[in-house]
């Protein structure tokens, strides 16, 4: 541990000798607040404050000359090597034993491992039939103090034999601030592994008959469990709530029989710690009494917190997989609920049994709360499956999502599926594997695996659908973000482990957080040093100063000064600032000591450290374009004869802008800057070439000479008679030429023109004494367009469209017709008969036969 001291200070006037001592070790940062600081390295005074930025490092050296001790790594020829601090991650592996294979676990467990049929830690002593167990007093304490991944087991395999599911089991790591540092996690499932079951259920009225099913199906419940592994162990538990007003009646008659056929009223009672005699699981359950209650809430959370808290109790293994099956069909209370019947104070999660397994601090102490609940769970390594009702699932899934390791089912009205149930939660925690950690704010752990995606890694700290025997594998990465603030915490002991299971990696971490050099006992650290003039620490290359001392190598004594005021102004050009030495220096004793530059041909002159010769205008990356043009003095280039300008890259004459063959400067068309021609524009165009001899843009006599050539080269135009032609056009004759084409080492000149029927035709000219003009020999003209064969073509399109829309109509028209017809005909020949065939049909007379009638 090291106590920093004074050095420094920027402050204007200081009203007490004690006061400027103390403000001297802002100095360095208070300069430094003046100007730009280039790398993140800059500024820091303290080897402990250098090394916990990211990439830098801090140099030892002796009556060092940089400008800062603090430094990037990366930067070359900053530091001697050997006078170099700069800590690096380094990883120890420490304990790194096999993971257990298939098989091993079964042959581990068979050697009585995990045998026995008391409570784990030799403490208890089951009695097969009974309903209660003795215990001796010495295992009545709580259990909580020995934590799963703590003193007692280490989260590793302690000795040969023993199941290994996890590795590394023991890491060493260092490692500096904001440093990312990666480190490989395998696990696997071990064949057989052991699991203790403890069966926690709601004795109230409401659950009598899931009782009685739960009893039938025990042997049931046995046999599915040691299906899937030998090693198993079963346990059964119950609760109904405190015997409290409001919770549960206090009438005398009512505590002896709540309800009928009910027993009096509890918190939690063991009835049967976990044993591999299972037989007798269905006996317990159906002598345990059921009772009643007032409210419908019940008292689950202490008998979870018991349950688990409780430890040898209970009989939980050390190495096994821990299922707390809670059964119930109503809510539960919470943290604060006891106080509606006077119970103040607050659950402590620690065991309080009797030797009947009875909860005697039942009306005592509060229900616990879901976080002790959930820490309880964590330190133990218990998994909670929540079996309830379908009414209540909904809550239950809730709580689950806030209790690591835990999971929600439906069970039916009569708990006759709670077999299924139990194995079916079981196979879903068993068959995946979630890493968590005990890191605190200060350690970053982000997860990284390719178990989801069969290829690369992704962020996940999860792993499903695995198999017993199958190896998966974890990236932790794990990154310090800041050192705290009490040195004792810069050294940490993590877990990582797998949810639910009791082991654990254990990371010793060693935060880098500070220099050996600053502390006493080391190399680098000296008291009342010489090079300190006797009254400071010498660490890690510079001076800490006593209280009445200040400098560099605390040469300056707050006695001999006559003035703070004064010395501070003296490092000061005027009353306008107030920084000391113009920000490239330190002010000690009343004197500008100016900052020395790693490259020795870069200075800091001046009394008040004003004046330097690396800062001034740069031209193509060379400082006043280089030694044979200027030189820098005092943040100005001093340009040598024959250069001007800022930078000195411009020429003093004007030689280079006159044309070769003489002339006016840049030709007349602009002016001579630097040596170099910038050219101007006017009415006809824009200027170009090195002295601006050149104009693309300008028209020159192309106007002149177009109806000449056009009525020579091609017989068109205002001259295309052959008499005006002749007579007009004397002065050349037109060159015919493929494609016209500009020389550029002549002074030619293009000319671009369309004619009557846009037609593009293009010749050149150049009068090197004479004039000759070269013109295409064929003009370019668009193509022509065939407008009748445009007409006729829509004109047919349209009909066409026409025919074909006339066609699908009369098709259409057809078809509808058709299935009309086809219709009317199958309606006729369904019809059984017609109107004169109707066996109702009677005739409007009748006729009777007289008898009397002969036929004469």
């Amino acid at each position: 541990m090291y106590v920093a001291k004074t050095k420094k200070s920027c402050h204007l006037a200081v009203l007490s000798v004690m006061v400027l001592a103390l403000m001297h070790a802002s100095l360095v940062q208070c300069q430094l607040a003046g100007k730009l600081v280039q790398n993140p390295c800059s500024g820091k005074d303290k080897c402990h404050t250098c090394i916990q930025t990211q990439s830098c490092a801090w140099c030892m050296q002796p009556n060092f000359e940089g400008r800062s001790r603090c430094f990037q790594h990366t930067s070359p020829d900053v530091c001697p090597e050997q006078f170099v601090w700069n800590p690096d991650t380094s990883e120890q592996i420490l304990i790194n034993k096999n993971l257990t294979l298939a098989g091993e676990s079964q042959a581990y467990g068979s050697a009585g491992g995990f045998g026995g049929g008391g409570a784990a830690g030799g403490g208890g002593q089951y009695i097969s039939g009974g309903s209660s167990y003795h215990q001796s007093s010495s295992s009545s304490s709580s259990s909580s103090s020995a934590s799963s991944y703590g003193s007692q087991y280490s989260g590793w395999s302690a000795s040969s034999g023993e199941i290994v599911q996890i590795k590394p089991q023991s890491v060493n790591l260092k490692l500096r601030i904001n440093q990312v540092h990666n480190l490989k996690v395998s696990y696997t499932q071990a064949e057989g592994y052991p699991v203790d079951l403890y069966y926690l259920m709601d004795l109230s009225k409401s659950m009598e008959d899931d009782k009685e099913k739960l009893s039938a199906l025990g042997d049931k419940l046995s046999e599915t469990m040691k299906s899937i592994t030998s090693n198993f162990r079963l346990g059964f538990g119950s609760f109904v709530d405190k015997v409290l007003m409001p919770y549960v009646s206090t009438i005398p008659k009512k505590l002896e029989h709540p309800c009928d056929n009910c027993k009096a009223p509890y918190g939690y009672r063991n009835h049967m710690p976990l044993n591999n005699n299972t037989e007798s699981f269905s006996n317990e359950v159906k002598d345990a009494a059921v009772s009643g209650n007032l409210d419908a809430p019940e008292g689950g959370f202490d008998a979870i917190m018991q349950a688990i808290a409780c430890r040898q109790q209970v009989g939980w293994r050390e190495q096994a997989r821990r299922l707390l099956v809670f059964s119930t069909d109503a809510g539960f209370h919470y943290a604060g609920d006891g106080k509606l019947g006077g119970v103040i104070a607050p659950n402590d999660g620690e065991c309080h049994l009797d030797l009947q397994g009875m909860y005697t601090h039942s009306v005592i102490q509060d229900y616990p709360s879901i976080s002790q609940i959930n820490q309880k769970v964590k330190e133990n390594a218990i998994n909670i499956i929540f079996a309830v009702t379908n009414s209540q699932y909904t809550v239950y899934e809730k709580l689950a999502a806030h209790v690591q390791g835990s999971s929600a089912a439906i069970l039916s009205n009569d708990s006759s599926n709670v077999v299924d149930l139990v194995q079916k939660e079981y196979n879903k925690i068993s068959s995946s594997v979630e890493m968590k950690d005990n890191a605190t704010g200060d350690v970053k752990i982000t997860y990284f695996s390719s178990c989801l995606t069969n290829g690369p890694e992704i962020q996940t700290s999860k792993c499903d659908n695995l198999t017993v025997g199958k190896q998966v594998s974890f990236t932790a990465q794990i990154q310090v973000l800041k050192c705290p603030e009490d040195p004792r915490d810069w050294n940490q002991v993590i877990q990582i482990y797998p949810v639910g299971i009791n082991e654990s990696m254990v990371i010793k971490l060693e935060m880098l957080c500070s220099c050996p050099c600053e502390h006493p006992g080391s190399i680098g650290y000296e008291e009342h040093s010489p090079h300190c003039n006797n009254y400071g620490t010498y660490m890690c290359g510079i001076c800490d100063c006593g209280e009445h001392h200040f400098g560099n190598t605390c040469e300056c004594s707050v006695s001999d000064m006559n003035s703070t005021i004064n010395n501070d102004a003296s490092c000061r050009a005027d009353n306008t600032t107030n920084v000391d030495c113009s920000g490239r220096g330190n002010c000690v004793c009343g004197f500008c000591e100016c900052f020395k530059r790693p490259n020795p041909e870069e200075v800091i002159t001046g009394k008040f450290c004003e004046c330097e010769n690396f800062s001034c205008e740069r031209n193509k990356n060379q400082l006043c374009s280089g030694p044979d043009h200027g030189t820098c003095d005092c943040g100005r280039c001093v340009c040598k004869p024959g250069w001007t300008g800022s930078s000195c890259a411009c020429q003093a004459s004007n030689d280079t802008c006159i044309p070769p063959g003489g002339g006016e400067l840049c030709s007349g068309h602009g002016t001579c800057e630097c040596g170099v021609c910038k050219c101007t524009a006017n009415d006809q165009g824009r200027y170009s070439g090195r002295h601006c001899e050149k104009c693309p843009t300008c028209s020159g006599r192309c106007q002149e000479l177009k109806d000449c050539v056009q009525c020579q080269m091609y017989h068109t135009g205002v001259l295309k008679n052959v008499d005006d032609c002749a007579r007009n056009c004397t002065a050349f004759t037109p060159v015919g030429v493929e494609k016209v084409t500009i020389d550029e080492h002549k002074d030619e000149q293009m000319c671009t023109f369309f004619d009557e029927d846009d037609c593009k035709f293009m010749f050149k000219y150049s009068e090197q004494g004479e004039l000759v003009v070269h013109a295409q020999e064929e003009k370019e003209c668009p193509p022509k367009v065939f407008m009748l064969g445009i007409v006729l073509g829509v004109i047919a399109a349209i009909v066409l469209v026409g025919l074909a829309i006339l066609l699908l109509w009369k098709l259409l028209t057809t078809i509808h017709d058709r299935r009309e017809f086809a219709r009317f005909e199958k309606e006729s020949m369904n019809a059984k008969w017609n109107a004169g065939e109707n066996p109702i049909y009677k005739q409007a007379t009748s006729t009777f036969k007289n008898p009397m009638y002969a036929g004469k």
